[in-house]
C-alpha cells in the first residue's frame, strides 16, 4: 500500500504537469495560429518586406535584415505572435547565431507592450516614459551585441532552426501539415519549460537566484524592500511581479522612488527563466542573454540614479 504512494503522486505529478502543459500551449496557438495564417499569407502574396519596411532602417542597424522588422513589430505586440512570425519567416532569411541572438534578445526586452506597459501605469509609472526605456533600451541591447559579434567574429555559424515552416512554394494543405508539426514542436517545448520550472522550484534554484541577487540589487540603490519583488518580477515574469509592486505601491509598502526603480529594471529584464529558455529554442545563444542582464542593470542603474 504504502509502495504505491510514490507511483500515485509521480503519476498525479505528471497528469497535472500534462494537463498545464495543454492549457497553456492552447492560450499560445490562439495567438500563435492566426499570426501564422497572416504571415503565410502575407509571403504569398509578396508583402512581408513592405510591412517590415517601417523598421528596416532599425533593424539593419542592428545587423538584421529588414524583414525580421515584421518578427520585431509582432512580438511588440504580443511575444508569441513574434514567435510564429519568427518561426514563419526566419527559414527565408538564411541567418547566423550571432543574428538570431541579436534578434531574440530585443523581443526579450521589448515585447507585449500594450499589455506589460498598461501593468506599469496601474502600479504608477507613465507609459510613455516606460515604453521609451523598453524600445530604446532593446535597441541600444541589439546594436551593441551586433557590434561585438561582428568585432570579435563570435557566432558567426549560420543558425539551425529548431523548428519551422515550409516555403511559399508548396501547397495550403503541405503548409498546414508542417503547421502542426510545429505546433506539436512547440507543446513539447512548453511540457519541457514547465518541468524545467518546477524542477527549479523543487530544488531551490529559484531562491538561490534571489538570495545571489537581492544583495546585487541593494548595493545598486534598490531598497530592501523592494529588491525581493524586483527579483520575481526578473525571474518569473513581469505580470507577476507587477502584480506584486501594484499590491505594495496600494498599500504604501513602497514610495514612488521605489514603484519606479523596480518596474523599470523589471521592464528590462523579466521572465528571465522562462522566456530565456524559449528564446534558446529558436536558437539564439547563452552570450546575449548575460547581456540583457548587465546591460538592463546598467541601464537601469543609471536611469534611476537621475530620476
Amino acid at each position: 500500500m504504502h509502495g504505491d504512494l510514490p507511483l500515485t503522486q509521480m503519476r498525479d505529478t505528471a497528469t497535472s504537469l500534462f494537463q498545464e502543459a495543454v492549457k497553456t500551449s492552447l492560450d499560445l496557438f490562439k495567438i500563435m495560429v492566426p499570426m501564422s495564417i497572416l504571415v503565410r499569407i502575407l509571403k504569398v502574396l509578396g508583402l512581408t518586406e513592405y510591412l517590415g519596411y517601417a523598421l528596416r532602417p532599425v533593424m539593419e542597424l542592428m545587423g538584421l535584415p529588414g524583414s525580421m522588422g515584421m518578427v520585431w513589430a509582432a512580438a511588440m505586440t504580443n511575444f508569441y505572435a513574434g514567435v510564429a512570425a519568427f518561426a514563419s519567416l526566419v527559414p527565408d532569411a538564411a541567418l547566423t547565431v550571432a543574428q538570431v541572438t541579436v534578434l531574440t534578445c530585443v523581443m526579450l526586452v521589448a515585447h507585449s507592450i500594450p499589455v506589460e506597459l498598461r501593468i506599469a501605469q496601474k502600479a504608477g509609472t507613465r507609459m510613455g516614459a516606460m515604453a521609451m526605456i523598453r524600445i530604446g533600451g532593446a535597441f541600444i541591447l541589439g546594436w551593441g551585441l551586433f557590434r561585438f559579434y561582428q568585432m570579435t567574429g563570435f557566432l558567426q555559424e549560420s543558425s539551425i532552426a529548431i523548428w519551422s515552416t515550409l516555403q511559399e512554394e508548396v501547397t495550403w494543405a503541405e503548409w498546414a501539415i508542417s503547421e502542426i508539426r510545429s505546433l506539436l514542436m512547440i507543446f513539447l517545448i512548453v511540457l519541457v519549460l514547465l518541468f524545467l520550472m518546477k524542477l527549479l522550484w523543487k530544488t531551490k534554484v529559484i531562491a538561490l537566484l534571489t538570495r545571489i541577487l537581492e544583495p546585487v540589487l541593494r548595493t545598486l540603490g534598490m531598497s530592501a524592500k523592494a529588491a525581493p519583488i524586483a527579483i520575481v518580477g526578473m525571474t518569473m515574469g513581469l505580470t507577476y511581479g507587477g502584480g506584486l509592486i501594484l499590491q505594495e505601491s496600494r498599500s504604501g509598502v513602497l514610495d514612488k522612488k521605489d514603484v519606479f526603480a523596480t518596474l523599470t529594471l523589471m521592464g528590462l529584464s523579466h521572465g528571465l527563466i522562462e522566456d530565456t529558455l524559449f528564446m534558446l529554442a529558436l536558437g539564439g545563444h547563452l552570450s546575449g542573454y548575460f547581456g540583457v542582464v548587465c546591460s538592463s542593470l546598467f541601464l537601469w542603474s543609471s536611469l534611476s540614479g537621475r530620476r
